[in-house]
């Protein structure tokens, strides 16, 4: 057993000592093991999160008196969030670092209270630098948010209310010129410098794949695991239809373009050329690249202009469509891709802002399921039963016929959300009734219902006509909601 795990064995027997003595015993038990975090007494900075961020009242005692060792006064919000993560490392579970954050916003509004409006608006804008830090310094999977987004995304946030774009704007080009990082233990630190070097010596493709996963965000890290299970592989073309946020691409980059498509984990990757695992990623492949976590791939019905296309809704709800050889090539598109999202798609996280009165869809976590596939069936027959009773709820309540903007506009857009979800767990839920862990197992081997993907030389790359068409009905409904647009230009 090692020091680590002796010193966890102690902790945790003192915690039953302590605990069954009163709380004045486990303040001060509490006390002791935060300073001893804080001074990293025979502890590692990577020890100190799964500490703080366990799901029970010690661990929450302990919390609060290590974060006593922060005096974030006068402080701002992103300078408050380096100096904490000097101190430690952020890793271990998804909820146990989100638990962290929240000690961090609850701390920051304790030292500035006059300064964000509430703790709940701390913790949005908080989980907001999370994700635009890996958005901007990430994987490069999709564009990158702009300053105006940043601000749109945070409407009606700050207790139903806007935060001052003057916030927004310092807090965007503090992530945009230097990026959030933690501390690292000194033998984290030389296991990487050795991983650099075997990367070298090793060829160029594990430095290049290893772009893809990004460790400096706890909610939407994407798992790349070069050693993933491939799937499903073959020729695919592909048209960008509505961007991150459900907004219209751009008329001049909507046009098909065709790829050799790779289903590897829970990433599809887009390449130029033919599929070959000793060959490295591009830089092209890994923008291209679509992560297929909490997405949901069906037959594109209302597309009419070409045969054999499917549509693909990511987590971020972003829409992409694609052609595929054949009926049946699109069929099994749609199949392997459901599965691999109903069955490694880890369960969302409960909506951290618990006062914001805007609709805003919860985070979705790009990483890997923890659950059995048991377990998984439950969670998604769980989150179904809660959709659909949102949905009714909903529908019950439709807004007055003479209100008009945004609050009508937010109706829409929670409705078209509820539908989405509704559906997609039907899927997911019938997907895994079947057995589809079993069918995934295989990779790419023949099984029922899941044929196997054959590539053939190209499909046919004609552009969309020009000529002036209307729009198809799918186009319309998968955009989402229409919302007032910014006028003043952000920069």
């Amino acid at each position: 057993m090692g020091s680590n795990e002796l010193q966890e064995k102690d902790a945790t027997g003192a915690l039953g000592h302590d605990l069954s003595n009163g709380s004045s015993s486990n303040l001060e038990a509490a006390r002791r093991l935060a300073k001893r975090l804080y001074h990293l007494d025979r502890f590692k900075r990577s020890d100190v999160a799964k500490h703080l961020g366990k799901n029970n009242e010690f661990s929450k005692l302990v919390a609060e008196e290590y974060l006593k060792f922060f005096d974030f006064t006068g402080m701002t919000l992103d300078y408050s969030l380096r100096s904490f993560f000097k101190a430690f490392s952020l890793v271990g579970e998804t909820q146990e670092r989100e638990r962290v954050l929240i000690h961090f916003s609850s701390r920051y509004y304790q030292c500035n209270p006059g300064t964000i409006s509430s703790q709940d608006g701390v913790h949005c804008l908080t989980c907001a630098m999370m994700l635009l830090n890996t958005d901007l310094h990430g994987h490069n999977i999709g564009k990158k948010m702009t300053c105006q987004e940043f601000i749109a995304n945070l409407q009606g946030m700050n207790d139903g209310k806007d935060f001052p774009k003057g916030l927004l704007k310092a807090l965007y080009n503090s992530i945009k010129n230097e990026k959030l990082e933690w501390a690292v233990d000194e033998e984290e630190k030389k296991k990487s410098h050795s991983d650099g070097t075997d990367e070298k010596d090793n060829g160029s493709q594990t430095k290049a794949v290893s772009r893809i996963g990004n460790s400096n965000n706890p909610f939407l890290d994407i798992p790349h695991d070069p050693n993933a299970a491939v799937y499903k592989t073959g020729f695919l073309a592909r048209k960008s239809h509505a961007d991150m946020d459900g907004k219209k691409t751009p008329r001049g980059k909507r046009g098909w373009k065709t790829f050799y498509a790779v289903l590897k984990g829970t990433v599809l990757y887009l390449q130029k050329d033919e599929y070959k695992p000793e060959k490295a990623l591009s830089e092209e492949d890994l923008k291209n690249a679509v992560s297929v976590h909490h997405a949901l791939a069906s037959k594109a019905t209302d597309y009419e202009k070409k045969p054999n296309v499917l549509k693909l809704k990511t987590a971020d709800w972003r829409v992409l469509l694609f052609q595929a050889q054949s009926q049946e090539e699109m069929q099994t598109w749609i199949n392997k891709i459901n599965c691999v999202a109903a069955v490694f798609s880890a369960p969302p996280f409960p909506a951290a802002i618990g006062s914001q009165k805007k609709f805003s869809r919860p985070l979705l976590p790009a990483t890997t399921t923890k659950l059995s596939q048991d377990e998984q069936l439950k969670s998604h027959e769980a989150k179904l039963k809660q959709i659909s009773t949102e949905l009714a709820e909903h529908r019950s309540y439709p807004p007055d016929k003479k209100l008009k903007g945004k609050e009508v506009d937010d109706y829409k857009l929670k409705d078209h959300y509820l539908e989405f979800e509704k559906n997609r767990y039907e899927i997911y839920v019938g997907l895994l009734k079947e057995g589809v862990k079993e069918l995934l197992s295989g990779g790419e081997n023949d099984a029922p219902g899941l044929k196997k993907s054959h590539s053939s030389p190209s499909l046919n790359q004609e552009s969309p006509v020009s000529a002036k068409v209307k729009r198809n009905v799918s186009e319309r409904k998968d955009y989402r909601p229409e919302t007032p647009s910014i006028k003043q230009k952000v920069t």
